[in-house]
């Protein structure tokens, strides 16, 4: 294999007959397609969730979307353009006042956790994969075939479709109107104290002027767009909005009782600081997934905790155009002194940072630590996003409007929902009304749209065959036994085709 090169190696299982649903709790309503991912390029993996897939640990899926009783569809939410709700800034005081004086709000968690653990189907597939056959460095080049692609993309590789912008987004000229008509600002002869109504419409006010400054959902490039910043207001007029890192970063007196610190650790490759705190990692999870989860104390094992939450497919990508800590899988943890409280899974991606899984010490389930550490994340996108201008957003994984302890997710705003059918970003505001008649429903409205990168070339389709690169042309030349075109067209027609003509389908010997 040329330097400098990486594939991503994948096992296709094909779709699976239900198993339990952990939202709605249907034994046999979930019903997804699911790869054994060996080894995959951060690239890749940015296209895949663009159509819809998610990982959890190696094992790669996607919602059978018409099908299984819960739809889930991929959420972002622009970092940059981000303001937070009135619930947010609870959560943020609320997370302040606790450091300052040391007292836990009453109650439990204001939200469910970030997401469910798509074990059931994990479990059973993973099975199945042989994941000490497949070595990366043993890949080589591509056969010489007529028909073979260009070789393999990297995260900074230029070329049709435009991979660093994701899918396109469906623009908001269809929508009607819905700026707030412009007041005339604070009356200086008026006294400070206001009244709470009109507060809140400056605010509107303040928000949709800001989203035209950077272009909102209108197709302006995300590089381009400045994080909001509080400045100084004109006479008349009312000051910008306080940004999220004000909140965040808020002075706390000298007498604060704790002091809360937060700590990237890549975890795979592990790092030394990752492997040096994973029995603390480990036994926050365990408590975590007993006290919120119920789950009995025999089930969160440690060999359960290390392949859905610290294995990783994602090779560890450093380019020059990235971010300082590179691409990969990372795990933000918040510490409290030396006690770990709480740990965020994260994939920092070629244009995001996507959120995998939340888990906390139950002890402070009444911090709302789920909505806490998606402040946190999508500051840390903000952060990412000076060293890395295509970086501008941050991914919530799945919004399950059938769900309601799951729709918090679209609190965070502006974000958009991912088309099952045609993989353009639509804002969420068009959705949620149709998401209220129907589980599933197609965000197009455009009925001539169709999928922009669907497969269209089976020949085309990479694949791994006896520790050979080829096209599935020349595969089919080579293999005995059945055909497996079936297999294939359905895994071709997920993937789409920048994905099926750089990734690679193990096809190695007899086993299919």
């Amino acid at each position: 294999m040329a330097e400098g090169l990486s594939y991503t190696i994948v096992e296709y299982f094909g779709g699976d007959d239900g198993y339990r649903c952990g939202y709605c709790k249907n034994e046999k309503g979930n019903f997804s397609h699911g790869m054994w991912s060996h080894t995959m390029t951060v690239q890749d993996y940015q296209d895949l969730i663009d159509r819809g897939w998610r990982r959890s640990g190696k094992y790669v899926y996607k919602p059978t979307m018409k099908k299984t009783c819960c739809p889930q569809y991929t959420i972002r939410c622009h970092a940059l353009n981000f303001q937070p709700a009135k619930s947010h800034k609870k959560t943020l005081k609320k997370m302040s006042k606790f450091l300052s004086k040391g007292e836990l709000p009453a109650g439990g968690p204001d939200e469910e956790p970030m997401e469910s653990l798509c074990e059931a189907a994990g479990l059973k597939r993973t099975a199945k994969a042989c994941p000490t056959q497949v070595e990366v460095a043993a890949v080589p080049e591509p056969q010489s075939e007529a028909s073979a692609p260009a070789a393999p993309k990297t995260s900074g590789q230029d070329g049709p479709p435009t991979v660093q912008d994701g899918p396109p987004t469906v623009q908001d000229a269809a929508l009607p109107s819905s700026t707030h008509k412009p007041g005339t600002g604070a009356d200086p002869a008026r006294p400070p104290c206001r009244k709470a109504k009109d507060l809140r419409k400056e605010r509107r006010l303040q928000k949709e002027q800001i989203k035209r400054a950077v272009g909102g959902d209108s197709g302006a490039s995300p590089a381009t767009a400045p994080t909001p910043t509080p400045t100084q207001a004109p006479p008349g007029h009312a000051p910008q909005p306080k940004p999220l890192e004000a909140f965040i970063h808020e002075s706390l007196p000298d007498t604060a009782l704790h002091r809360l610190e937060v700590r990237l650790v890549r975890s795979s490759p592990p790092c030394p600081q990752f492997k040096a705190s994973f029995d603390a990692s480990y036994q926050v999870y365990k408590l975590y997934q007993m006290a919120i989860h119920k789950d009995p104390p025999e089930k969160p094992s440690e060999s359960q905790f290390r392949r859905f939450l610290c294995d990783s497919p994602l090779e560890a990508e450093s380019p020059p155009d990235g971010p300082e800590m590179g691409y990969g899988s990372f795990h933000q943890q918040y510490w409290l002194g030396d006690r770990m409280v709480a740990v965020g899974v994260v994939d920092v991606l070629p244009t995001c940072v996507s959120s995998v899984y939340l888990y906390y010490h139950p002890d402070f389930a009444s911090l709302s630590l789920g909505s806490y550490s998606a402040l946190r994340e999508i500051a840390f996108t903000r952060q990412l996003q000076k060293q890395s201008p295509k970086l501008a957003y941050y991914y919530l994984g799945f919004y399950i409007h059938s769900c309601p302890k799951m729709r918090y997710k679209g609190k965070y705003l502006p974000a958009d929902l991912l088309c099952p059918e045609t993989f353009v970003w639509v804002p969420i505001e068009r959705c949620i009304a149709r998401l209220e008649n129907a589980r599933y429903v197609r965000f197009n409205q455009d009925p001539d749209a169709v999928d922009a990168r669907a497969f269209k070339d089976l020949s085309r389709v990479m694949v791994l065959f006896k520790r050979t690169v080829m096209p599935y042309a020349a595969y089919c030349r080579k293999r005995r036994g059945p055909s497996d075109q079936e297999q294939v067209e359905q895994y071709a027609a997920l993937l789409g085709q920048t994905c099926a003509e750089s990734i690679l389908m193990y096809r190695e010997g007899t086993r299919a």
